[in-house]
């Protein structure tokens, strides 16, 4: 009885078992902290890329040069977005709509692993509706936070869509 009534009594390495129980729980947190951090930065650069990819529609700069405007389009998007993103598994669809309502006609497809089907690369013409959208899979680096985060898949779904109207850029005594 005495051996047990000294354990009880015993302080010396009561913080290193306290710490040692809470290391994991508190592991795990930090880890689900930086992960959320890292992944909210990386939508947030799509979306900033697609509206700078955009800007390039609406104001005509793409329709009016000689380059192929998918290029110049994925160019300045990949220009944005060049750090947490890779750039080459951004999918894109620019597509004309009727109206500012219609968008709603051209809900995003996917393939069986849940990237985005494009339904084209249209940038229309002056004061055209474009819908542009731009799809990323995002991969989650820790495993067990990433399950939770992602559904078991690994992946986020990351997709920014803008519905603009182009600028009129034809102007009269152009030739």
């Amino acid at each position: 009885m005495g051996f047990i009534t000294r354990y009880l009594y015993e302080k010396t390495a009561t913080t290193a078992i306290e710490f040692g129980l809470l290391f994991i729980p508190y592991l795990m947190v930090i880890l689900a902290i930086i992960e959320l951090a890292i992944m909210y930065t990386s939508a947030s650069l799509l979306e900033g890329a697609t509206q700078s990819a955009a800007r390039m529609i609406r104001t005509g700069q793409l329709q009016q040069s000689a380059a192929d405007p998918q290029v110049q389009f994925r160019d300045k998007l990949c220009d944005y977005a060049t750090v947490l993103i890779d750039c080459n598994k951004i999918t894109v669809e620019v597509i004309p709509i009727v109206n500012f309502t219609s968008y709603e006609d051209f809900d995003p497809e996917y393939d069986e692993d849940g990237n985005l089907i494009s339904q084209g690369f249209d940038v229309g013409s002056s004061n055209d509706k474009i819908l542009v959208r731009a799809s990323y899979r995002y991969r989650l680096m820790t495993p067990f936070i990433g399950e939770i985060l992602s559904g078991n898949t690994g992946y986020r779904l990351f997709m920014s869509t803008i519905v603009l109207q182009t600028e009129p850029y034809e102007f009269e005594g152009e030739v």
